[in-house]
């Protein structure tokens, strides 16, 4: 099981770029790029972040921790 390590404000600023990214590339307004929204989008939605873990940042409210 991944730690939690995104919360609040991070979580919400995640899923809505990445839906806002990958909306523009389903449109065709970025390019093919624009599909990378899947990956802040997904960080969101599972409050895990692996790029986090690694460098020891955690936006996570201590009371939430997992």
């Amino acid at each position: 099981m991944m730690k939690t390590n995104v919360g609040g404000l991070d979580r919400i600023l995640r899923i809505l770029v990445g839906l806002v990214l990958i909306a523009l590339a389903a449109t065709g307004t970025v390019g093919a790029w624009g599909w990378i929204g899947i990956v802040p989008l997904a960080t969101g939605l599972l409050r895990s972040c692996p790029l986090y873990s690694i460098i020891g940042l955690n936006t996570c409210p201590l009371s939430s921790r997992s």
